[in-house]
């Protein structure tokens, strides 16, 4: 039985946040390292630098994505903040102007002049800061960021992602180890992109392909630098 409780139930909309920051986290952990690894992997024929380098890029990829994730949705919740005191104070000293750009959102939307005003009178009475919230500025419970939760999703999925390539280069063999990473990468991505797909209710086949196509482009340039400027380290 449908209620108002549970109606969001069988929609994705409320997994997005956490989704989009778990997707983003895992693609650049196994896209970044993979890349990071083919670049040397190109240029050295030992696994020390290689491992080095991997494992140097994994600690510090994990925690610039988990640190540039919370200022970024902190920086968007500080501006919500804000804009939210702003129409604390419009409420206060201009209700009636308040009013009536609300009823005219209504009548944008499809309702008629004095049902939309006849609705913003209603829900003006009941929350009135709560309906401009989400009515004017278009911020609900859905569509707020956690800071804290994007960035320990982002770096967790990060690290995760990372770890993949990291194994590939601690027992595949070294020579041709670019290949392997590749091979391995394009997997991991494949079933990442149909993974989020899934968990997001959108198609799988655009997802891989827009996943598999933006990887590729990446660890080929950093092969190609990796055998341009390479020497033996």
């Amino acid at each position: 039985m449908v209620t108002i409780e549970n109606y969001l139930d069988p929609h994705f909309i409320h997994r997005s946040n956490w989704l989009r920051a778990a997707v983003l986290g895992a693609n650049d952990g196994i896209i970044s390292i993979s890349s990071l690894a083919i670049g040397v992997a190109a240029a050295s024929t030992e696994r020390a630098p290689i491992l080095l380098a991997t494992v140097a890029g994994l600690v510090a990829g994990a925690l610039s994505m988990a640190a540039g994730e919370y200022v970024s949705v902190s920086s968007q919740t500080d501006i919500e903040k804000a804009d939210i005191e702003r129409e604390k104070i419009e409420l206060k000293e201009m209700p009636e102007e308040e009013l009536k750009i609300l009823a005219e959102i209504y009548e944008r939307r499809g309702l008629k002049k004095t049902t939309a005003l006849q609705v913003a009178m209603e829900l003006t009475e009941s929350d009135a800061l709560g309906t401009h919230i989400r009515d004017e500025l278009g911020i609900n419970e859905v569509s707020q960021a956690n800071p804290i939760q994007a960035a320990l999703v982002s770096g967790a999925a990060f690290t995760a992602g990372g770890a993949l390539p990291l194994l590939v280069t601690l027992f595949a063999p070294v020579l041709h180890l670019e290949y392997y990473l590749y091979g391995f990468t394009i997997i991991s991505l494949i079933i990442l992109g149909a993974v989020s797909a899934k968990t997001g209710g959108s198609s799988v086949r655009k997802a891989i392909t827009r996943i598999v196509i933006w990887g590729t482009i990446a660890m080929v340039l950093s092969a190609l630098v990796g055998y341009i400027f390479g020497v033996n380290v």
